[in-house]
């Protein structure tokens, strides 16, 4: 006799799962590195490296998204549509800077911290979500904008809410590579 479904819903089934991946894939990355700065360092490349890739895909359902030609925009883009369309969550976008090249994204849930408890040893230094500053910084680069992304409090470490701070570095030229005219 087979079991029915029941009331699952299978975006939170795939929610939890995913959640659940990515804290093994962390516990993992502790064993194998001997810091929490390291493990810090090759969430950021995972991340950079999703975010390449991810780029085409958010381009590609999103065809409402038009350029952006101010830093703010593409905040709103970031927030609105892309946390949503990615983790299901909107941020705020909070603490501009006086020059508008440089914000906070405030994440009141995270998803990927569902579950999670810092062990001791790097509750101080490790930044669990790490990946999705790499993911912000590789989206963008894809499409000429070099930005420095850095976590500057986390649930996990005690603060209030996750916050995400953004800073616009340049426009990236198109460049052929060398040897290519």
């Amino acid at each position: 006799m087979s079991r029915g479904r029941g009331n699952l819903d299978p975006k939170r089934v795939s929610s939890e799962l995913f959640t659940l991946t990515y804290g093994c894939m962390v516990a993992q990355l502790l064993k194998d590195y001997d810091s929490p700065d390291e493990v810090n360092k090759q969430l950021d490349k995972m991340g950079y490296n999703i975010g390449v890739r991810m780029i085409e895909d958010f381009l590609a359902h999103t065809p409402s998204a038009k350029r952006c030609t101010q830093f703010e925009e593409v905040a709103d883009v970031i927030c609105k549509q892309g946390f949503r369309m990615f983790l299901g969550i909107v941020p705020e976008v909070k603490n501009w800077n006086a020059a508008k090249d440089e914000f906070s994204l405030l994440l009141n849930d995270n998803p990927l911290s569902e579950f999670v408890e810092l062990p001791p040893h790097c509750a101080d230094s490790l930044w669990y979500s790490n990946i999705i500053c790499g993911v912000i910084r590789g989206a963008l680069e894809m499409i000429q904008m070099e930005v420095k992304c850095w976590f500057v409090g986390d649930t996990l470490r005690g603060s209030d809410s996750t916050e995400i701070r953004v800073k616009f570095v340049k426009i990236l030229e198109d460049s052929l590579p060398a040897g290519e005219d």
